[in-house]
């Protein structure tokens, strides 16, 4: 199993925007990238092995602002301690290292 690093450090150590400040301790991260042809919502996941990972929450394709909006409103009710941060991606890659499931 890896360990995790600590949302706030994360995010501190991040170049994007950040849309909504979450727990610094237990706090999980949603990314938002954002292109011309849409928008993507990455969400922080493990591995079946335990290893960090981020899904395509929002799915393959790229979507519209309502429906992110929609998607990260959900996340919050359930967890209020989420962190979610935006970055410019034209070709919806994060810009950091990341495994995509």
């Amino acid at each position: 199993m890896t360990a995790r690093v600590k949302a706030g450090i994360w995010v501190s150590m991040a170049y994007g925007a950040v849309l909504r400040k979450g727990d610094a301790d237990a706090g999980g991260v949603l990314v938002v990238l954002s292109a011309r042809s849409g928008l993507c919502v990455l969400n922080q996941v493990s591995t079946a092995e335990g290893e960090a990972a981020w899904m395509r929450a929002t799915g393959a394709d790229p979507v519209d602002q309502e429906t992110v909006d929609a998607y990260v409103a959900r996340r919050v009710k359930a967890d209020p301690d989420l962190w979610v941060i935006e970055f410019e991606s034209p070709d919806l890659l994060p810009p950091f290292e990341a495994k995509i499931i």
